[in-house]
């Protein structure tokens, strides 16, 4: 894990969007590339013990299959992943360059759909690789 992958003003305003759209439901937040990571924040009652790494590949993973997998049909491009687990969710969006993923407690499809939309709009505008 590198710190520092993000400008600090980049990791700033990707935290503020998450914090702003999930509100106290916030985990987590990594930024990741295909060979690194950045966890740029974890709410205080979490441990630091996730394997993070292993998260990372499969969600590089994950992205590039589904995006080559639905390539073309009918449902219109890729935009974001959602996955459910007993304690929380994982919303994840991806470019061909980088990602973020998120966890959250319970949220509404809409608060999924407004962090996934304010993060790929982060991605897609970043000037400051």
């Amino acid at each position: 894990m590198t710190a520092g992958l993000l400008p600090g003003e980049t990791a700033d305003h990707v935290r503020t969007v998450c914090r702003t759209a999930v509100g106290d439901s916030l985990r987590s937040v990594t930024y990741f590339t295909r060979d690194d990571f950045e966890q740029l924040y974890l709410r205080g009652d979490l441990s630091r013990d996730a394997d993070l790494s292993t998260f990372i590949g499969h969600e590089w993973r994950g992205f590039k299959t589904t995006q080559t997998a639905y390539e073309g049909s009918e449902l219109g491009d890729y935009r974001y992943t959602i996955r459910a687990f007993d304690n929380g969710f994982l919303v994840r969006v991806t470019t061909d360059r980088e990602g973020v993923f998120v966890t959250t407690d319970g949220l509404t499809m809409k608060d999924f759909e407004e962090v996934a939309t304010a993060l790929g709009t982060i991605l897609e505008n970043r000037t400051d690789r």
